[in-house]
């Protein structure tokens, strides 16, 4: 008798730190950070001057510049950014100044440089020189204290700077 009476008193104890746990998380706010990706190919000498990039190569060690801007065409964000060796990019966008604003109306990606020597001239794949809006991927991902939602731009490509001309 006395097992089963500290038994049902071990359960109580633990629904009731359960309840008070899960309370104290509702209950706090979490931070949320805005966060850009994406990612930069070498597109093929056989698709030069379209938007295909079939067959085309991650570029380890391109920039790209991420830029947003106030509704009064105020830049709030400026950061250059390097892919790492699988062409991905990924940059928060905290930091600007200005306050709030939504990276779909105020941020674009623009290509700034290619490190590999081959492969350095820009294209404006998928408006990789005019600016490429970033996108919302309905992607979040809940940490302890934060919250980060993806905003996406791309894909961006450079070209070959020696392409074989066609006939």
């Amino acid at each position: 008798m006395p097992t089963k009476a500290a038994l049902l008193l071990l359960l109580l104890a633990l629904a009731v730190a359960a309840v008070r746990a899960s309370s104290s998380t509702h209950n706090s706010t979490k931070k949320v950070v805005a966060v850009a990706e994406g990612l930069v190919y070498c597109q093929k000498c056989k698709y030069a001057g379209t938007w295909n990039l079939h067959g085309a190569r991650p570029l380890a060690g391109a920039k790209v510049t991420i830029t947003c801007r106030a509704p009064h065409r105020r830049v709030v964000f400026h950061r250059a950014v390097s892919t790492d060796r699988n062409g991905y990019f990924y940059s928060s966008l905290e930091g600007g100044r200005g306050g709030h604003f939504d990276p779909v109306k105020a941020c674009v990606v623009r290509l700034l440089a290619s490190r590999e020597a081959t492969c350095n001239k820009l294209t404006n794949v998928n408006y990789g020189i005019e600016g490429a809006a970033v996108r919302c991927e309905n992607k979040t991902f809940a940490g302890r204290e934060y919250v980060k939602d993806f905003y996406a731009a791309g894909p961006l490509a450079f070209r070959p700077v020696r392409c074989a001309p066609r006939y």
